[in-house]
C-alpha cells in the first residue's frame, strides 16, 4: 500500500470518528458545561497517548536495532523546538475550533454543525495560496460544489444565518489554521508526541476557562462518562493523532476534503442515534458537498508522452 493511499484511509477513518463525535458532544451538553466537558475529554486524550508514545518508542527500537530512534532524549535542539512550538500553536488553534464548535451545538443540530465545520475545505486552499501551495483546477471545481452545498445548508430563504451557524463558522476558521499548522510542523517532529502536547495545552486552557465561567461537579463526569470516553479516547486521542500522521503524506487541500466527510458521517449519526432529519433543501446541500468531495478525489491525468 502506497503512503498516499494509507494516508487517505487514515483521514477517512478520522472523518468517521469525528462525525459520530458531533452526536457525543451534543449529548454531553445535557450533563455538563462546554468548557468542563472539553477540559476532561482533552486531558483524557493526552493521558491515553502517553503509554502509546512509550510503546511506539520500544517498537521502533526493536525494528531498528543500532539505529538512533527519535525520542525526547535523542532529539536535537531544533527537533525539540519544533515539537514544543508546534504543540503550543496546534493547541491554541484546536482550543478555538473546539470551543466555537461546542457552543454552536447549543443552537444548531449535530448534522448541520458537521457540514458547516467542513467549510475549511474552502478556507484551506484559499489560505494555502499565501503559502504557495498549488491547487489543481478540479479541486477548485470541488470547492465550488461544496460552497453551493453549504449555502443550501446554512442560509435560509430570508438570507439569514443562525447564531449556532455563525459560531460553527468561526470554528471552521480555527480548524483551517489547525490544518495548515499541522502541515507545517508534522514533517519535522513526532506525530504522536505533537498530538499529545496539543491536547495538554488545550486541556489546560479549558480547565482555566472552566474555573472562571462554570461550576463543575465530579458527578457531571459520571453522568456523561460515555460521550467523554468516546470523544476523549477516539475523537481526541485516536483521530487527531491519525490526522497528524496522515498529513505527512497528504497535501493540506486534499486532507481537508477527506476530513470534511465528517459532515456526512455526522448527518448519518444524528439520524441513526438521535432520530433527527434534514429538510429537502439541506439534503440537496449535503449531496452537493458529497459530490464535491468525490470530485476532488479523481486522479490527476498525466500528460501524454511526446514521441
Amino acid at each position: 500500500m502506497s503512503k498516499s493511499i494509507r494516508a487517505n484511509l487514515m483521514l477517512l477513518l478520522t472523518a468517521m470518528i469525528w462525525g459520530v463525535a458531533f452526536v457525543a458532544q451534543d449529548v454531553a451538553m445535557d450533563t455538563m458545561g462546554p468548557f468542563f466537558f472539553n477540559a476532561v475529554r482533552l486531558a483524557l486524550g493526552a493521558v491515553v497517548l502517553l503509554p502509546c508514545i512509550k510503546l511506539m518508542d520500544r517498537i521502533a527500537i526493536k525494528r531498528n536495532p543500532g539505529k538512533e530512534v527519535r525520542t525526547w532524549l535523542t532529539m536535537t535542539k531544533d527537533q525539540r523546538r519544533h515539537l514544543l512550538t508546534g504543540g503550543v500553536v496546534c493547541g491554541l488553534a484546536l482550543t478555538g475550533g473546539i470551543a466555537f464548535q461546542q457552543y454552536g451545538l447549543i443552537y444548531t443540530s449535530p448534522g448541520k454543525a458537521g457540514f458547516i465545520t467542513a467549510l475549511y475545505i474552502v478556507l484551506v486552499p484559499l489560505t494555502g495560496i499565501f503559502f504557495k501551495h498549488k491547487v489543481r483546477f478540479v479541486v477548485w471545481g470541488a470547492v465550488a460544489l461544496c460552497v453551493a452545498g453549504l449555502f443550501l445548508l446554512c442560509v435560509t430563504e430570508t438570507f439569514t444565518i443562525g447564531t449556532g451557524d455563525l459560531l460553527v463558522f468561526f470554528c471552521a476558521l480555527c480548524f483551517t489554521v489547525h490544518i495548515l499548522v499541522i502541515a507545517h510542523f508534522s514533517p519535522h517532529t513526532d506525530g504522536v508526541r505533537l498530538s499529545c502536547l496539543q491536547f495538554m495545552v488545550s486541556a489546560v486552557i479549558f480547565a482555566v476557562l472552566t474555573l472562571l465561567f462554570e461550576k463543575p461537579h465530579f458527578s457531571d463526569i459520571l453522568a456523561g462518562w460515555l460521550p467523554i470516553v468516546y470523544t476523549g479516547v477516539l475523537s481526541s486521542g485516536v483521530a487527531y493523532t491519525l490526522q497528524i500522521i496522515a498529513q505527512r503524506d497528504a497535501p493540506p487541500t486534499l486532507a481537508s476534503l477527506l476530513m470534511s466527510l465528517e459532515s456526512v458521517f455526522a448527518v448519518l449519526a444524528q439520524w441513526v442515534i438521535l432520530g433527527y432529519f434534514l429538510t429537502g433543501r439541506e439534503l440537496i446541500g449535503c449531496l452537493l458537498m458529497f459530490a464535491g468531495i468525490v470530485l476532488a478525489q479523481l486522479p490527476q491525468r498525466k500528460p501524454a508522452l511526446k514521441t
